[in-house]
């Protein structure tokens, strides 16, 4: 009789940042979600308020496993994608990356159903162009401390065009730039979190290098609505699309920002940048504009506001703000 499942959509990674997002959104569409995590990085509080829902299943794997389901399309976003957490084991990094593609490829020709990568903007490593385009094949540094996240995302993505000329599988490759929201972890050193943080708290804010550096920071929603547009594409329309906000702003106005919004008394220090940060970084979105007809809503005021928000509900829990500065103090020692 063949697979019964006309809607059924599994998300790796899917108690993480970008994931539990995405989940919700599926769900509010009308598809059933089977949610896999290995809780490495994601929580399971961050789908706590999916998990009596009747079309959303959580399972604990780690996608380095085979993984034996029955599902229409799958999002392939688990990996560690903030330095602090993919550092922590870069050999399992980089098997997440590698081993996790080829597992979730080898269930999506098995099935002969769409699979969408999420890949990065690391793949482009400290870039000699500028905006980025899809085009553009990288300046990575193949053996430097952020090599396990940065090629195991370009051998990821290698893997995904190979299944598509090998096997036929109808691939998405979708490369991240810096999306930020509710659900970041305070602690997985991202910018936008960092600083909201530290406002916060009142603590000096920490700015690597010169501040001058520049980055585009795309809210988590905006995001969320290109992955779904770009699965729901057409088979010819692979990728990769480069998925992010294209208005860039210094590390410097950002913190100078979020001392605005926040009302905060903190101080900006200024601290070595770290080896192979980038420079410079902001994408060409003209291809997610022609084929996905995207791009983005949500402006960085609105989006901060919102993110300080969540962050402002999560200090006022008990516990949380001791925590934190635990937490602040321990990383600022």
């Amino acid at each position: 009789m063949g697979r019964q499942y006309t809607n059924r959509i599994l998300v790796t990674g899917g108690c993480g940042f970008i994931g539990s997002h995405l989940c919700e959104r599926l769900i509010e569409s009308g598809a059933d979600v089977l949610c896999v995590d290995n809780f490495f990085t994601g929580s399971r509080g961050n789908v706590e308020h999916l998990l009596s829902h009747p079309r959303f299943e959580l399972l604990r794997h780690d996608v380095t496993m085979p993984l034996y389901v029955e599902v229409d399309k799958i999002f392939n976003l688990a990996c560690p994608a903030s330095p602090v957490h993919y550092q922590f084991d870069p050999v399992k990094t980089t098997r997440t990356s590698v081993q996790g593609a080829i597992n979730m490829l080898g269930l999506a020709k098995r099935l002969k159903i769409s699979i969408l990568q999420a890949s990065t903007s690391e793949v482009y490593g400290d870039p000699s162009i500028h905006p980025q385009t899809e085009d553009y094949w990288g300046n990575v540094n193949p053996i430097g401390p952020r090599s396990c996240y940065d090629e195991g995302k370009r051998c990821a993505e290698a893997l995904f065009f190979d299944y598509r000329r090998q096997h036929q599988v109808a691939i998405k490759v979708a490369r991240i730039f810096n999306t930020y929201g509710p659900r970041t972890h305070p602690s997985d050193g991202r910018v936008v979190s960092s600083f909201i943080v530290q406002a916060l708290l009142d603590a000096d804010i920490t700015v690597f290098g010169d501040g001058s550096q520049t980055r585009s920071f795309c809210y988590v929603s905006d995001t969320v609505d290109a992955l779904l547009r770009l699965m729901n594409s057409p088979f010819d329309v692979t990728g990769p699309i480069n998925i992010g906000n294209p208005n860039e702003i210094s590390m410097r106005e950002l913190a100078e920002l979020i001392i605005d919004l926040t009302g905060s008394r903190s101080q900006i220090v200024y601290r070595p940048l770290p080896q192979d940060d980038p420079c410079r970084r902001r994408p060409d979105i003209s291809r997610a504009r022609g084929q996905l007809g995207w791009s983005p809503k949500i402006a960085l005021k609105e989006g901060l506001l919102k993110t300080i928000g969540h962050f402002n509900e999560l200090l006022m829990r008990p516990n949380s703000r001791m925590d934190l500065v635990a937490l602040y103090e321990t990383n600022h020692a």
